[in-house]
């Protein structure tokens, strides 16, 4: 069905008409997704302290964000050439299988592995939603789409951490993790219809007016063949990045002459592929999409990056139980989550609220190495400013790079808008950790100081980098 033979009425609200079922499915994926995001900063002291794995504490942040890298780019050209139905399957069924690896994990490196598997589920998951959302959304319904996807973070948000800590003090932390296993159901059945319209099975034909988002018409053929030149033409160049990415936060983890080599290869395969993986430009800050995949980059870094340690710090230093550490968690959710409802109100991502968002954060990040050093609950108010500005930030990037980019580069771009999103927080992450664990467990306080001055340096950059995003009203020429 074309969108002008859409009543009216339907093209208003994403809960209308066609677009009920698919806005329901998404919003259900993204809270599973999102249950586990805000569980397992919660319950990491606890986890990292029964299985002897303080050392290992950043990589389970990194291996899942390093692997979300991977899988981001090769579910962008997959999406590309078979549609989002089965990148987004398969991505669900991966990202339960690392819930049952993690929840049953003996040891720390095995806990490790089971969230880089969650992380190649969760990257492919990504990358799907938002082709999805490209296709079945006309433009002017995208803005309140992506308000949809940060609305379901509310419940996560303000059940999630408190529940999470709560499970791990009076049961365990592995029923927080193998607990998410049945909601990927419901999921799964609701969006099928969705998907089959949207491209997302064999053979399937979309007229270029379907989803009023002006999608070309491409006959999807064969998935697993839509996979393997998604392999072919950029799984390489994935890999590399992948890989370096990996190599680098080894070498600075053991810190030493003998890991100088790994350093070396670490950087060489970034060298490779991120100039092959996100647009020309991005790493010289050119204004329009590539300067919005960079931003993206360095807000996810400052922010995850701090998010990360903030339980490890309450619980460390100010003698917080992780119930208590999950509630501050929860305010900045919720700030993330009132401001995604200000973004999501406006016909178009505006450069004004972007910038707002880059200085939010970077004012909150401060807050919280400086602040809570000194008084713990200073956390809260900080948090809430942090993710406020995340709010502001995250879906009005999303919106503007579809908006900028071409249909056959619609896969491509968010793929990029997540490599940037997912390498900048394994970076920091992994940055953090090694100043953390640097200074050993007996001197967390300096360790996380450095942390703290880390990512307040990352988001100053941050704000530089909105300064040269442009308004959605301007289009790149693809």
């Amino acid at each position: 069905m074309l969108e002008k033979d859409v009543p009216r009425e339907t093209s208003k609200s994403i809960l209308a008409g066609r677009y009920r079922i698919p806005t329901i499915g998404i919003v259900l994926v993204v809270t599973l997704l999102a249950f586990e995001a805000m569980a397992v900063g919660t319950v990491m002291p606890v986890t990292a302290r029964e299985l002897h794995g303080l050392s290992l504490y950043a990589w389970v942040f990194s291996a899942f964000l390093i692997a979300s890298l991977l899988a981001n780019v090769i579910a962008g050209g997959w999406a590309d050439r078979a549609g989002p139905g089965r990148p987004l399957m398969t991505g669900l069924v991966t990202f339960v299988t690392g819930l049952v690896i993690a929840g049953t994990a003996p040891a720390m490196w095995v806990f490790v592995a089971g969230r880089a598997v969650q992380g190649l589920g969760a990257g492919a998951s990504g990358v799907a939603i938002y082709v999805l959302v490209a296709r079945v959304y006309p433009e002017h319904l995208r803005p309140r789409a992506f308000f949809a996807l940060s609305a379901a973070w509310v419940v996560p948000s303000l059940v999630g951490p408190a529940f999470a800590g709560l499970v791990a003090e009076h049961f365990h932390w592995r029923g927080v993790f193998l607990g998410l296993i049945p909601l990927v159901v419901p999921a799964m059945v609701m969006l099928i219809p969705s998907l089959r319209d949207a491209g997302g099975g064999p053979g399937d034909r979309r007229d270029s007016g379907d989803s009023g988002g002006g999608s070309d018409v491409r006959d999807a053929g064969p998935a697993t063949g839509g996979l393997r030149a998604a392999l072919r033409g950029r799984g390489v160049a994935a890999i590399a990045l992948a890989g370096g990415a990996g190599a680098l936060l080894f070498a600075i983890d053991h810190p030493s002459l003998a890991v100088l080599p790994a350093a070396a290869l670490g950087l060489a395969g970034l060298a490779f592929g991120l100039p092959r993986l996100l647009p020309r430009g991005a790493l010289l800050l050119r204004r329009g999409v590539p300067a919005a995949v960079t931003m993206r980059g360095l807000m996810s870094g400052a922010f995850f990056a701090t998010e990360a340690f903030i339980p490890l710090a309450l619980t460390s230093a100010h003698g917080f139980t992780p119930t208590q550490a999950g509630v501050v968690l929860t305010f900045g959710a919720l700030g993330w989550s009132a401001s995604s409802w200000v973004q999501g109100r406006a016909d178009r991502p505006h450069r004004s609220l972007i910038v707002l968002g880059a200085l939010l954060t970077t004012a909150g990040v401060t807050g919280i190495a400086i602040g809570t050093p000194v008084y713990a609950w200073s956390a809260v108010p900080a948090w809430i400013l942090a993710g406020s500005g995340m709010g502001l930030t995250y879906g009005g990037l999303s919106v503007l790079v579809l908006n900028l980019s071409a249909p056959r580069d619609q896969g491509a771009n968010s793929a990029a808008l997540q490599i940037s999103d997912t390498l900048g927080g394994a970076l920091a992450i992994g940055l953090a950790g090694a100043l953390v664990t640097g200074f050993g467990a007996d001197r967390l306080g300096p360790g996380l100081a450095s942390a703290g001055a880390l990512t307040v340096f990352i988001a100053v950059i941050a704000v530089a980098a909105a300064i040269r995003v442009r308004d959605g009203r301007e289009r790149r020429d693809a």
